[in-house]
Order: C-alpha cells, then sequence, then structure tokens
C-alpha cells in the first residue's frame, strides 16, 4: 500500500530526498507494508533542471495541490526560510498532515508555536534535519537520553566557519580567502553572514538546548560572535601556543539557569574537538546517567540532509503503522531563565597592538596585575609601522573582568587597539 508524500522545494536537498525515497521505498515497504511514494513537488519553476529525473512525481507551481490533496498524509518541507514555509506547514498541520522539515530558521524561531499546533491536530512535526545534517542529534536528546539531566551542550554545528577556520589553518591563509574558497566550493553563500557571524550556529543552538533542557529558548537569549575579526596570525598564535580556534556552540545548565553562547573560541589541541577539520560538524552531550558523549559527521549537503529528512519519514511511517503520533506537548517544559553569568570564568586570550616603545607592556602588565588577572603565557612580536604586537593568555577570569580588562585597555595611551579576545576551552571540567 503506497503512502502519498508532498514535497514543498526541489533545490539541491528537495532532489536529494526525491532520490532516497525511491532508493528506500521497497525496504520500507517490506519492513512497515506502507510505502513511502512522493506525489506531488511544489516549485517555483516547472522547467528548471534539478538534477533528478521524475517519474510519476508530479510537479506543481500550486500550493494547494499539495497541501489541500486529502490522499497525502506526510508533508516534507525543503523550501527554507519563514515565509511562505511557516504558512504552508501550519496549513498542512491544520489539515492533519504530518509535517518533516529541515527549516532550521523557521524551527528555532518558529518552533513553539509549530509544535503547538501539530499537538492540537494530533499529528507530528520532525525536524532532525534542521540540525547537523546527517548527524542523528535531536532524536537522541528527545528520545535516547531523556533518562539524563543534561547538563552541558558543547560543539561545532556550522560546516562553513568551520571550513574556513580549517583552511586558515593548514593553509596559512587569512579570512577574506578562506571565505572565497569556502564560497568557490558551495560551502558558503554569495551573502555569507548567517554563517560568519555565528546566526546559523545560534539557530541550531536554540533548537538542541530547547530539546536537551527542556525549555523553551529564543534566539535573542544566545550571545553571539562571529569569526570576521580572527586574523591569520591568531591561527599561527593558537597554533604556538597549543590551540586551535573553532566557533564552539555552548550551552550550559547551572542548576536551572542556562547560558548560551556561539563565539570564536581557542581549543586545546588534545581536545576531541580540535579535531574535527573541513565542512564536518561535532557535538558534546554530558548527561548525568549518560557521562560525555559526542557525535561526529558531515553536518551539510544535498545526502546528508536528505539522509535525515528521509529518517524521519520512515519513522513517521513506523509510527503510523503503530497508529502513534510523536507529539511534543509545550506543557511539560520548564521555565529556565537564561542568563549572562559573570563570574562564569575562562582562561582568554588577548592580542593586542601597542606602540613600540619602552614600557607599554609594563604598563599593561601593571593594568593586569590591578584587576587581579593573573598572566599565564605572552609573546611579544614586532611588526611593522611602529608597532608591537602583545598576545597575553591569561590564567582563569570570570567574564566580567574580561570586559573589564578589554575596556581598561582600551584607554591605555600606550596601546594602538586590542585586536582580539577570545575564550579558552578547558580540557576537561
Amino acid at each position: 500500500m503506497d503512502l502519498e508524500i508532498g514535497l514543498l522545494g526541489c533545490g539541491t536537498v528537495g532532489a536529494g530526498v526525491v532520490s532516497l525515497v525511491r532508493r528506500r521505498a521497497d525496504k520500507v515497504a517490506q519492513m512497515t507494508g506502507l510505502r513511502p511514494k512522493i506525489k506531488s513537488i511544489l516549485v517555483r519553476d516547472l522547467n528548471k533542471d534539478r538534477g533528478v529525473v521524475f517519474e510519476h512525481e508530479q510537479l506543481t507551481g500550486r500550493p494547494e495541490d499539495v497541501l489541500q490533496d486529502d490522499g497525502i498524509q506526510i508533508v516534507i518541507e525543503t523550501i527554507g526560510g519563514i515565509e511562505p514555509a511557516k504558512t504552508y506547514i501550519l496549513e498542512a498541520l491544520r489539515r492533519n498532515k504530518h509535517v518533516v522539515t529541515a527549516n532550521k530558521d523557521l524551527i528555532a524561531i518558529h518552533g513553539p508555536e509549530i509544535l503547538r499546533v501539530a499537538e492540537e491536530n494530533h499529528v507530528s512535526v520532525l525536524f532532525e534535519a534542521a540540525v547537523g545534517g546527517a548527524i542523528p542529534l535531536v532524536g537522541p536528546l528527545k528520545e535516547n537520553l531523556t533518562a539524563n539531566e543534561v547538563t552541558d551542550l558543547k560543539g561545532i554545528i556550522n560546516g562553513t566557519t568551520n571550513f574556513i577556520l580549517s583552511e586558515m589553518t593548514s593553509r596559512d591563509i587569512d579570512f577574506e580567502e578562506a571565505l572565497t574558497m569556502a564560497q568557490e566550493l558551495g560551502y558558503a553563500e554569495a551573502d555569507p553572514s548567517s554563517d560568519v557571524d555565528g546566526l546559523d550556529a545560534a539557530r541550531k543552538l536554540v533548537i538542541l538546548s530547547s530539546i536537551a533542557f527542556q525549555t523553551e529558548v529564543h534566539l535573542t537569549d544566545v550571545r553571539v560572535e562571529g569569526i570576521r575579526h580572527v586574523r591569520s596570525k591568531d591561527v599561527r598564535y593558537a597554533d604556538e601556543l597549543g590551540y586551535v580556534i573553532k566557533l564552539l556552540a555552548v550551552g550550559r545548565d547551572h542548576g536551572g539557569e542556562l547560558t548560551l553562547s556561539v563565539r570564536p573560541t581557542l581549543i586545546p589541541k588534545v581536545h576531541p574537538l580540535a579535531h574535527v577539520s573541513d565542512a564536518y560538524n561535532a557535538l558534546y552531550v554530558r548527561g548525568d546517567a549518560a557521562g560525555d558523549l559526542m557525535f561526529f559527521g558531515r553536518g551539510a549537503g544535498s545526502m546528508p540532509t536528505a539522509s535525515a529528512v528521509v529518517g524521519d519519514v520512515i519513522a513517521l511511517v513506523r509510527n503510523l503503522k503503530l497508529g502513534y503520533v510523536a507529539s511534543s506537548p509545550q506543557g511539560t517544559l520548564s521555565v529556565k531563565p537564561v542568563v549572562d553569568r559573570e563570574d562564569e570564568r575562562y582562561k582568554y586570550y588577548f592580542r593586542l597592538l601597542a606602540h613600540d616603545q619602552p614600557g607599554v607592556f609594563a604598563r599593561v602588565a601593571q593594568l593586569f596585575g590591578e584587576a587581579h588577572a593573573s598572566m599565564e603565557t605572552v609573546l611579544q612580536k614586532r611588526v611593522q609601522s611602529g608597532c608591537a604586537e602583545i598576545v597575553i593568555v591569561t590564567h582563569d577570569i570570570s567574564s566580567a573582568k574580561s570586559r573589564y580588562l578589554v575596556d581598561q585597555l582600551q584607554n591605555l595611551p600606550q596601546l594602538h587597539s586590542v585586536e582580539c579576545v577570545m575564550p579558552v576551552e578547558p580540557v576537561t571540567e
């Protein structure tokens, strides 16, 4: 018996979904007795070459051909963005259709509303592909680890920035050159702002934190800093000091208070996350019973994302066969405030550009001493135009003290500028 599916959008991911559903249809039918079949596909251009030969699938430019077809039980959304995807998904849910989506922006911003409408209409919304591509993250957090109290999420969850930083490290090139390479290879969009400014990773962190910490989290709760200011010299200094630089997403539950951040961070070379390179993603999860777990794999691309989408479809087919609806009741969520903890302690990396004259470092050291911020490592390099570069890695200091130091340093007449400040992730916690 065929189980009819509607597909909204058929770009790179959508075309991958079409191919993968065909390849797995017979196997799913053998397991469940229901054979998934894509019936209608909503597209903007009916004549565009999509890299896949359509067989029985009907291409249409009319949303109602998918949303108002009573025979379609599952709707897959791969359009992306907020609108019209939100409108289409809500209509599908209200027409008692289950939804699978890869739309991280939509789930991060409007997830609670979408899940509420799904619950009201006794249908499911699955979104494994919204975070981590082919890496199973949502499912384990929502199902397998529910016996745990999760206290920490920590990971590299944006493939574009990880590719850029990896190329800067391996090729000793600067940000702009590495970004151009990422765009030429299709890892970065023509406008890379969402990736390089940390917003993509922040949206994914919102989704993961909402599930892991069982509370409602918003994008505005995340402290976000991108990688545009990271220079090749920072990468070289990090290497000299025994670190690599990664855009690190961190979510922590401090006894009922959450801290959420996405920012470039120095990671010790002995840490497993330091070895996650190219466009790969990885996520560390800490549970009170399971201990530390790490999930690793390709975080983007047509087939990895399609793998997660079709995995959700197969899960839905199984559930339909059993008469089970995987709802996400919002009433069970706790309320946990998200705070900017002034007392959260890290080592910090400072790169300062100073006037090359006697007594400058002594004045910098005096300022650190007055702030009770001890220095673990200091590097001094002479640069051109009468300036010298000072690199300092502190011992553990609070976030508040790091910000205080930046303010004080910027007011020192002996300093030209505070070029870069980044936290240093500890090896173990």
